[in-house]
């Protein structure tokens, strides 16, 4: 740097993850082997986003801005041989969205220092990055608290001559998690032909949309469970459960130009059949008190069974009659089909570790007493970065990415683009009794 010897940005306590409203300070430190003439010492705050149809392309096809702040710590002036520190202080706008970085687009925060020089000198900058962290509170999404519920029939041919019908139904126990937290899935499957069906598939994806003037589907398969198929004749049940990794939330408020939706796929081979379940992926876990419209449990048998009083087993509500639980059940045993492979389980079938690291508190984020779990060591909420690195900070310590392997496990599938975006909650319904309608 020749006259320069150091300069740095630090920020206070060495925090880097911050929320909508805060106050952002630090410091400019400066050393300096001579003395140096400036025209003026200037520190810049500014929050964007930009996409693009290119893969990992800095030239964003476009960008919006959610703030940009300038301020002078010094004016015209010479900085003697030495040390030399500007302190520097910023208000982070309420409306500013969680950070994210894909790889068609990213939200980008960060702090950049300038010193001008007289005329024909050489200028001098520097910047660091901080993160911010808009909470999604689940128990402000309308109806979370009950299941999500989706139902298919396919009636097809096989044998030349021989026609059969099959039912795929799939309920998850809530519509909202946040990391750390169990998606619990049950699937039904009335198989009314005599051919045995292939493998059942649900995959936990995740879907980003960037809003370029030809929109671009970024999907990705997050985690994966395998059964078994269904034997001719037979209705079967499937219970499955996949843990929800370090994920960025759901929506992105505060963003125009990137979405961020989650979903549960449940699909059938041979013959084809495909059902989807929209879940919401947050900050603050569904708060299921007792003062709160809870979901009771349906038992196979068909009767309701009421959560315990020692903990509560978030579940489908009985609210609306199924049209298909007489084809389902109508007399006919129940068989269970096996899980043949998960992608969150090693090959011993136990599952994979996570760091504890993963889930860290962001700190100056603190939750009310009402959402924190009685288990300290129990996840809260998960700072992501993007789609596969999240990062955590605590007290005077360096921020490091953290690890964890079920973010994006090795046999994720990122498929071609732009791709058709999967079907919406309310689509399925209408598929679901479109589907009902015509066998009656």
């Amino acid at each position: 740097m020749g006259k320069l010897q150091e300069f740095d940005i630090t920020f206070t306590n060495n925090k880097v993850v911050y929320g909508p409203g805060e106050s952002i300070s630090g410091t400019v430190k400066i050393r300096t082997g001579n003395s140096l003439q400036y025209k003026a010492i200037k520190v810049n705050c500014q929050g964007s986003c930009g996409i693009s149809n290119k893969m990992n392309d800095a030239s964003w096809t476009l960008e919006e801005q959610y703030f940009n702040s300038t301020l002078s710590v010094a004016d015209k002036g010479t900085l003697a041989a030495g040390e030399h520190s500007f302190p520097f202080q910023f208000l982070i706008p309420v409306a500013a969205p969680t950070s994210f970085e894909g790889p068609f687009g990213k939200i980008i925060y960060r702090v950049r220092a300038a010193i001008d020089t007289p005329r024909f000198s050489k200028d001098y900058k520097a910047q660091r990055p901080f993160y911010l962290l808009n909470l999604l509170n689940l128990n402000e999404v309308p109806d979370i608290e009950h299941s999500s519920f989706a139902v298919t029939t396919k009636k097809f041919s096989y044998l030349l001559v021989k026609t059969g019908t099959l039912m795929l139904k799939a309920r998850s126990d809530l519509r909202g998690y946040i990391p750390g937290q169990v998606i619990k899935l049950a699937t039904e499957i009335h198989n009314k032909s005599g051919k045995d069906t292939g493998c059942v598939l649900a995959s936990l994806i995740q879907k980003v949309t960037y809003k370029t003037k030809r929109p671009v589907f970024d999907l990705r398969t997050i985690a994966e469970v395998e059964g078994a198929g269904v034997k001719a004749g037979k209705h079967a049940e499937w219970r499955e459960q996949i843990i929800v990794p370090p994920l960025p939330q759901s929506a992105l408020a505060g963003c125009s130009l990137i979405d961020i939706d989650y979903f549960i796929q449940v699909s059938l081979k041979s013959p084809d059949a495909v059902v989807t379940l929209p879940i919401y992926i947050g900050n603050i876990a569904v708060n299921l008190s007792p003062s709160r419209p809870m979901p009771t449990s349906p038992d196979r048998s068909g009767a309701s069974i009421a959560p315990s009083a020692t903990g509560v087993t978030p579940s489908a509500p009985p609210a609306e009659e199924d049209p298909d639980e007489e084809l389902c059940a109508a007399g006919i045993a129940s068989e269970e089909i096996p899980t043949k492979s998960h992608s969150q389980q090693d090959p011993s079938g136990q599952p994979v570790t996570m760091s504890p690291s993963a889930f860290s508190h962001a700190p100056g984020a603190a939750l009310p007493p009402s959402h924190r779990r009685p288990d300290a060591s129990a996840p809260l909420f998960c700072v992501s970065t993007g789609a596969t690195i999240p990062f955590f900070t605590e007290g005077d310590v360096t921020p490091v990415p953290t690890s964890c392997s079920l973010i994006l496990p090795p046999e994720y599938s990122s498929w071609d683009y732009p791709h058709e975006p999967p079907p919406t909650y309310e689509e399925s319904c209408s598929s679901a009794n479109s589907s009902f309608n015509s066998r009656q």
